[in-house]
């Protein structure tokens, strides 16, 4: 017995010619209150009202970040603006810091460089490239 299994599952239908319902109720939801803006209100004031609310229809409709809907943006920042946020900092005890992070020790002797001339510069970068390679001639 064949079964058929359903594709492109998360693509959502065009119902209103190339717009999604979603899409659709974003865009005439904005596009009804700039409306009732622009009636209601004089000419200045529902431009000023009307413009944020389009644009905000228009992302809401077509705008995506990392590919999810602009919606979900939304959401995120309202959550973490109405959450409460409470930072705790707890000083880790001395064995705990000796466990986690192993500590290594190793003598080095380069010569001092010191005025800053180029050469003792080059001589302790050398040195250190000495000891730090595979190949030695």
């Amino acid at each position: 017995m064949k079964f058929q299994v359903p594709q492109y599952i998360d693509i959502e239908d065009k119902l209103f010619g190339p717009l999604t319902f979603k899409q659709f109720i974003y865009l005439a939801g904005g596009g009804g209150i700039a409306v009732a803006a622009w009636v209601a209100l004089p000419t200045i004031i529902a431009i000023i009202i009307g413009a944020p609310i389009v644009g905000l229809a228009v992302a809401l409709a077509f705008y995506k970040v990392n590919n999810k809907p602009f919606i979900f943006l939304l959401e995120s920042m309202f959550k973490y603006s109405t959450s409460p946020r409470l930072y705790l900092w707890k000083k880790r005890s001395k064995e705990v810091q000796d466990i986690s992070i192993p500590t290594i020790k190793k003598k080095v002797d380069v010569k001092k460089v010191d005025g800053g001339k180029l050469k003792d510069i080059m001589w302790s970068i050398d040195v250190s490239n000495e000891s730090n390679t595979f190949d030695k001639k």
